[in-house]
């Protein structure tokens, strides 16, 4: 009887085992080097055609992450590169913008926001409706401001249609490939935007992007389209209120009067003409010296919140008083104070050019600006 095979079975020279497929030729192991180098160079390849999409996609203002120290002027009709939706508004005069009472102003105070009494800036269920038809586009909105797909629709009817009074810095993210992009921008006096209820802007209403409050920049370079009357002394941040806004105190700049909307009012309807603001005075001064400064000295007091382009009032020798800010809170009183105490001289400033030194252009947290 035959005994048991010990090995495997042989194969015949240069065919393949049962099952198995027949190989090719093929570089022997050990064999040249130059055999590898075309896979390498498909390897080099691949690399540096990821280097150039990276590139690209990063670009400021072309919906992608902006380059660290660049902030994107954005226009007050423009709806940028790569908006999320088409406009929820209809298009605004483009206005030069006034000389703010402050670089930093809480959300809260009286004179940040305009608009026009009983009516909307925003159309809100259109925005609604765009999001909606897209769900892609709304998961990317909703994971912007932080909340769930199905939360957008609640979340924007809570918000308040109204205009910014002031070139305005925010964090701005497009819609590209799928997702949200970053970028810093400015937004131009008279956009039309949806605040929250601490006054902070959340979305554009041009291009229908989700808004957040500007991050810290170095030395920054500004880019884009400019607009009539742009000057980064005249840029401001808007800080959310400490507590909760319930009515907003807005300026009506084509009636040149004052109204007061309601938080969350989508429509207007509920609006109601109110006295203008009352103004905060530094104490008089004994002196009976009522010459201009001398060089080197600047106002004591930046021009309280005031129409856009209106100069500021005389003096008052009367006690200060507190400007009103329409919160039902007793938030305005504090963030008032914080302001003005944070405030410079716009007088000061106007006639400085779009490169400047950092203290005259520190937008806090800000060193420097310049213009491209």
């Amino acid at each position: 009887m035959p005994g048991t095979p010990t090995g495997p079975p042989s194969v015949p020279p240069g065919g393949a085992g049962p099952g198995g497929p027949e190989k090719g030729p093929g570089p022997e192991p050990g064999g040249p080097w130059w055999r590898s180098v075309p896979r390498i160079a498909a390897i080099a390849i691949t690399v540096a055609a990821a280097v150039v999409l990276i590139v690209v996609f990063t670009r400021p203002g072309g919906g992608g992450t902006a380059s660290a120290g660049e902030i994107v002027r954005d226009p007050v009709n423009s709806a940028g590169e790569h908006p999320f939706t088409p406009p929820s508004t209809d298009k605004a005069p483009s206005e030069d913008p006034p000389a703010p009472p402050a670089r930093n102003l809480s959300g809260s105070e009286a004179g940040v926001y305009g608009g026009t009494q009983q009516t909307a800036s925003c159309n809100v269920e259109k925005q609604i409706g765009y999001l909606a038809a897209d769900p892609a586009k709304n998961s990317a909105f909703a994971s912007v401001l932080g909340i769930g797909p199905a939360q957008v629709p609640g979340y924007l009817r809570g918000l308040t249609p109204l205009r910014l009074n002031y070139d305005t810095r925010v964090t701005n993210h497009g819609y590209e490939n799928g997702g949200p992009t970053t970028y810093q921008s400015v937004l131009q006096a008279g956009t039309a935007v949806l605040v929250d209820n601490h006054g902070v802007p959340r979305v554009r209403c041009a291009c229908g992007n989700p808004l957040k409050p500007p991050v810290e920049q170095g030395n920054v370079r500004l880019t884009g389209p400019t607009w009539s009357g742009f000057q980064p002394t005249k840029i401001v941040q808007v800080q959310p209120s400490v507590t909760v806004i319930n009515v907003f105190i807005v300026y009506d700049p084509y009636r040149d009067d004052w109204f007061a909307r309601k938080h969350g009012d989508q429509y207007g309807r509920h609006d109601k003409k109110v006295p203008p603001p009352p103004v905060t005075r530094p104490p008089s001064s004994p002196s009976p010296n009522t010459s201009s400064p001398s060089p080197g000295e600047t106002s004591q007091s930046p021009c309280p919140p005031q129409p856009p382009g209106s100069p500021c009032p005389p003096s008052s020798p009367s006690s200060p008083e507190t400007p009103s800010s329409g919160s039902t809170t007793p938030e305005s009183s504090s963030a008032s104070s914080s302001s003005a105490s944070t405030s410079t001289s716009a007088s000061t400033s106007t006639s400085a050019s779009t490169s400047t030194s950092a203290s005259a252009l520190t937008l806090a947290p800000e060193s420097s600006v310049s213009s491209s």
